[in-house]
């Protein structure tokens, strides 16, 4: 087992973005890094349950890492995204998060029913996008157990919130304090 601390490092952090007194994680700095993104789909593959059929992404970020998961895993890709996005029928969720109001939407039909489906973003922090991504797959009729991330800021309490909505949650780095 690793404990990361190599991606960790990778990940640059700007303070008081996008507000006074947030440390934002930026991810994008590991992307950069091809070493370190390998081992970071690589790691986070290795946590992948065994039965998942589908690896779902929420737009942006969490199609960079639903994609290359999708691929390491032989599976297809759900995307996940923001309003105006996608040009066939389709169903939505509007949801909160720390900066405000946001919703995701998700071709319909894309999910057979029952089909297992792992959930993907880069971070977790308070949870409303995820929890949001969580409801929308469920109504298009899709099974979540498990959701993944490059980080989470436990501190904020969205993983706990996954938690009590019985899904497995495994996160590659944690942030305490923000």
């Amino acid at each position: 087992m690793h404990d990361n601390a190599d991606l960790a490092a990778l990940i640059r952090n700007i303070p008081d973005y996008p507000k006074p007194g947030i440390m934002f994680r930026d991810v994008s700095s590991l992307l950069l890094d091809a070493s370190g993104y390998r081992r970071t789909i690589d790691r986070l593959a290795a946590l992948v349950d065994p039965d998942t059929e589908l690896v779902a992404g929420i737009e942006a970020r969490g199609f960079i890492v639903a994609s290359a998961l999708a691929y390491a895993l032989g599976l297809g890709q759900l995307m996940l995204r923001k309003p105006g996005k996608l040009p066939g029928d389709k169903i939505g969720i509007d949801y909160t998060l720390e900066y405000g109001t946001d919703r995701i939407e998700m071709h319909v039909g894309h999910v057979q029913p029952d089909q297992k489906v792992l959930l993907v973003d880069d971070l977790i922090a308070t949870g409303g996008t995820a929890l949001a991504g969580l409801d929308l797959i469920r109504q298009g009729g899709g099974h979540v157990e498990q959701a993944l991330f490059i980080v989470d800021l436990p501190d904020l309490g969205g993983a706990e919130k996954l938690r009590a909505q019985n899904i497995r949650v495994d996160a590659l780095i944690g942030f305490d304090g923000d």
